[in-house]
């Protein structure tokens, strides 16, 4: 076999990004429903011949920073990789092997070249619905998963080209919308056969073996990388942590989040032992989405670009004990899983900035704001509407944040209203900053976002995940914590405004009924005292401050 350079090795990698790219792009042309199509709530990325991630598109690390780790589930408990044959795709959304929460479902793709394995393609996608209590599978008030929707456990949904029909159709049966989740499981089988056929041509122009070896030289590059950067911190240990309001069902008890950083010559590890016990609420995170938190939180953490393949994860190691709230055992739910996630990559984030403290910047808003409303219209027929919204980024030690962006964790895109408006009967009234909602420092943090709409149709039921409302998003080097977030119903006639919890199982609504949802803005860097006379004035002139 003929030994690669550096030149060829990086074509090869950006040849395996773009194969990644081209199922995205095929997901999002092709899929159906507004939760794929306007917000990008799905992930692809290839994998080795042997399960280790190697490419992905630019997508949502909470994603991506657990496929690797569910496909391992997948061939260590499951399905053995021997068994992986040409035509088969393999399927889960258990979270408990390997997966996310239950409306995440992972397919991974096996691609061969001479009937030898050369990769893996994988894509997870967040489909609208796959039943449960409530409209979107979020159900703020489940106690058990079984209440949060269909379990698929891992198994063949194509064997050999053929499509396992009977799968399908129980999957579709227990939805609420079948036709949109038909139409984005379509969708995702399609990409898979796209990112195959890019695979096969890689393949068949270097050859299994190379591949094999790009493969593994792309990841130790990786490796090398993020160890290097480790390296340039101290060795040492810090702690940090920051509180998630509740769990929707104990509303009087806060849960904990607690990082313990230890950096050792090039590696960390991040020790979750100080966190809450499991919550009886669906807030819980499994072991493998407390990873990709705290990976997400590491790498955020160290302000460096690194090609994101397996070889980025193998310096960071992650203690969570058993039956916490970072580590929850079956059959604890899970549903909103990204309030205890988002936690821990601001407590790890946290913990960072003690080590390295003009890398990191304040807390960021920190929750991705998810709802429902389910629509019954005049005709009998029935609509979900769901919808994630963001809020404000910390000020960092080079500058303001970020008002009303997503990245990071979650990485969404924005629906546009109007995109809303023309497939559900609802009409928005405001949609925008909020002025003073970012914490005060000598670099401020960025604005939360107001979402105001009223329901058209006959009848209603809204549910929420939220969070941020009792727990600030922290300052850091005396700037102050971002405002929190809030929830609101006016109900038709009225202007009598009520004050919601941040998570809601089940709120019935009415023609003219109308939800305002405000989010957290992003936490103060530096004293207040220290910012520039300038960047007051315009804050006042852009209207970012009163």
């Amino acid at each position: 076999m003929k030994t690669m350079n550096p030149v060829q090795i990086e074509i090869i990698r950006n040849a395996l990004v773009s194969s990644a790219e081209e199922m995205s792009v095929t997901i999002w042309r092709t899929s159906r429903s507004s939760v794929v199509r306007e917000i990008l709530d799905y992930s692809t990325c290839v994998f080795d011949a042997n399960g280790q991630s190697v490419a992905q598109a630019a997508r949502m690390p909470v994603h991506l920073n657990s496929m690797a780790s569910c496909l391992e589930d997948l061939i260590d408990h499951h399905i053995p990789i021997e068994d992986w044959h040409e035509g088969d795709v393999v399927i889960t959304n258990d979270p408990y092997s390997g997966g996310q929460h239950l409306p995440d479902i992972l397919t991974f793709r096996p691609v061969f070249v001479d009937s030898q394995r050369i990769a893996i393609a994988g894509i997870l996608v967040h489909h609208l619905d796959v039943g449960g209590g409530a409209a979107g599978s979020y159900y703020a008030e489940a106690t058990e998963i079984f209440q949060e929707g269909l379990c698929i456990p891992p198994l063949k949904i194509v064997e050999g080209g053929k499509r396992n029909e009977a799968v399908v159709k129980m999957l579709l049966a227990n939805s609420r919308q079948p036709e949109n989740v038909g139409g984005d499981f379509a969708s995702q089988l399609a990409a898979l056969e796209t990112g195959a056929r890019s695979l096969e041509k890689i393949g068949q122009r270097y050859g299994a073996d190379q591949l094999a070896d790009a493969c593994q030289r792309i990841q130790a590059g990786s490796e090398a990388q993020t160890r290097a950067i480790f390296a340039e911190i101290p060795n040492g240990t810090w702690e940090f942590e920051d509180f998630v309001d509740d769990d929707g069902i104990e509303t009087d008890r806060c849960l904990r989040i607690h990082a313990r950083l230890t950096v050792q010559d090039d590696s960390i590890e991040i020790d979750l032992s100080g966190s809450s016990d499991q919550a009886k609420g669906p807030v819980n995170c499994t072991l493998n989405m407390t990873r990709s938190a705290v990976i997400c939180g590491a790498l955020m953490s160290i302000g460096r670009e690194v090609p994101a393949n397996a070889g980025c994860y193998r310096p960071i190691s992650v203690v969570a004990p058993p039956g916490s709230v970072v580590n929850a055992n079956h059959p604890a739910p899970v549903a909103n899983r990204m309030a205890v996630g988002h936690r821990v990559v601001n407590a790890v984030m946290g913990a960072f900035a003690q080590a390295v403290p003009e890398r990191v910047p304040a807390s960021y808003y920190g929750v991705s704001y998810a709802y429902a409303l389910n629509v019954f219209n005049a005709d009998g027929s029935r609509q979900i509407y769901f919808d994630l919204e963001c809020g404000g980024w910390g000020g960092h030690p080079e500058g303001d944040g970020a008002s009303g962006f997503s990245c990071g964790f979650h990485n969404i895109s924005n629906t546009p209203v109007e995109m809303i408006e023309n497939d559900v009967p609802v009409t928005f009234l405001r949609y925008g900053l909020i002025p003073d909602s970012g914490g005060a420092g000598k670099f401020r943090g960025g604005l939360g976002l107001v979402r105001e709409f009223r329901l058209d149709a006959p009848a209603g039921n809204f549910a929420a995940n939220l969070d941020r409302f009792k727990v600030a998003p922290y300052g850091l080097q005396g700037g102050e914590p971002g405002r929190t977030g809030s929830l609101i119903l006016l109900r038709a006639g009225s202007d009598a405004e009520k004050l919601l919890a941040s998570k809601v199982a089940d709120l019935s609504m009415s023609a003219g009924d109308i939800v305002r949802i405000e989010t957290s803005g992003g936490g103060g860097h530096g004293e207040p005292d220290l910012r520039d006379e300038a960047a007051i004035l315009n804050d006042r002139e852009q209207g970012y401050t009163t």
